[in-house]
C-alpha cells in the first residue's frame, strides 16, 4: 500500500491495531515521497482496514492543511486535512 506524503516525519503505523512495517520510496521534487506500508496480515477481499499514522508535519508540507478551531463548524478542535490522493495497489 502506497499513500502521498511530503515532508513529514512518520513515527509509527497501525492496522486494525497491529503494528505495520513501513518506509519511504525515493522522493520526487515536486511529487513527494510515496510512504509503503506493509499490512502486518493477508487482506480479504470485503474486510475492513483502519489504518493509523502516527506523524508530524512540518511547515513544508504543502499537502498538509490545518483549520484553526474558529474556522470549524464546531469551533472547538483544529481540523487536519489533506490534499494527497492514496495509492491503493
Amino acid at each position: 500500500q502506497v499513500l502521498d506524503t511530503k515532508d513529514v516525519q512518520v513515527f509509527k503505523v497501525t492496522v486494525n491495531g497491529q503494528n505495520a512495517k513501513y518506509g519511504f520510496g525515493e522522493k520526487h521534487s515536486f511529487k513527494g515521497t510515496p510512504l509503503e506500508i506493509t499490512l502486518p496480515f493477508e487482506l480479504r477481499r470485503g474486510q475492513e482496514a483502519i489504518v493509523e499514522i502516527s506523524f508530524e508535519s512540518s511547515p513544508k508540507s504543502s499537502a498538509l492543511q490545518w483549520f484553526t478551531p474558529q474556522q470549524t463548524s464546531g469551533k472547538k478542535h483544529p481540523f487536519l486535512f489533506s490534499q494527497c490522493q492514496v495509492e491503493w495497489i
